[in-house]
């Protein structure tokens, strides 16, 4: 194993955006939508949760380069078809490599966050379909999900 050498690549403008979802009972979305869970507000803590995730990115995956985080967005939304919770993230770097893994970590985070927060009531909630969306800047620039 081996981090990849990247002193020789240009810095650029680089941007990636992933999403995710995690499957629930109907009775634990209504929970956390009525703002009734122990723990507390889940889609703010899970917020909180996957920008730290993404800011930590190089400390949890051994081979990821650790990039100056310009700006890390995540939003959470209640989804009554699936039903549970969809998650994007989006992250932005000036940097000699890109930001795919940091987007990925902080849908990946929030998802386990809104697990732990109501999995006293509902231990059978899937995490699925965690995905790179779209990537833009570097050599390869713009790649987007078929």
């Amino acid at each position: 194993a081996r981090m990849v050498d990247v002193s020789d690549k240009k810095v650029t403008a680089r941007y990636a955006r992933a999403s995710g979802h995690i499957r629930m009972k109907a009775e634990t979305l209504a929970a956390i939508r009525r703002n009734s869970i122990v723990k507390g507000d889940v889609l703010s803590v899970a917020k909180v949760a996957g920008i730290l995730a993404a800011k930590r990115t190089a400390e949890l995956i051994p081979l990821c380069h650790s990039l100056p985080l310009s700006d890390v967005q995540v939003e959470l939304t209640l989804d009554d078809e699936l039903p549970g919770v969809r998650c994007e993230a989006t992250a932005r770097t000036s940097a000699q490599t890109g930001v795919e893994m940091e987007a990925i970590s902080a849908v990946a985070i929030s998802l386990v966050t809104v697990y732990d927060m109501v999995k006293a009531i509902d231990r059978g909630m899937r995490i699925e379909g965690v995905r790179l969306l779209r990537k833009e800047g570097g050599r390869s620039g713009v790649w987007e999900a078929p």
